[in-house]
């Protein structure tokens, strides 16, 4: 293992927590599904963002980073939801 350099990855505050943590294209198998991965700091991004209708240094707050940081983590998840939507994928929200 490898020792990292800078400093250690803060913690974020996450108040979602889903109860569902799957979503697949309708009337197609698992077994032929790919999935991705949306972790659950992204989800809450989202959350915050486009359902509370926070603007981003808000959010940020709440989530306990920085503006610039919450901005690559609403990035992330976006692209990720689009390539699960456009290309058929699942969706699956992970506890990282």
């Amino acid at each position: 293992m490898r020792n990292r350099i800078g400093r250690p990855r803060l913690k974020r505050r996450i108040y979602f927590n889903p109860k569902i943590n799957y979503f697949k294209p309708q009337g197609v198998p698992m077994s032929v599904l790919e999935v991705v991965e949306l972790k659950k700091e992204e989800m809450e991004a989202i959350r915050l963002k486009n359902i509370k209708n926070l603007d981003q240094r808000e959010c940020a707050e709440k989530m306990k980073t920085s503006p610039a940081t919450l901005q690559r983590i609403l990035s992330s998840a976006y692209q990720k939801i689009a390539v699960a939507l456009t290309e058929g994928k699942a969706i699956k929200i992970i506890n990282e």
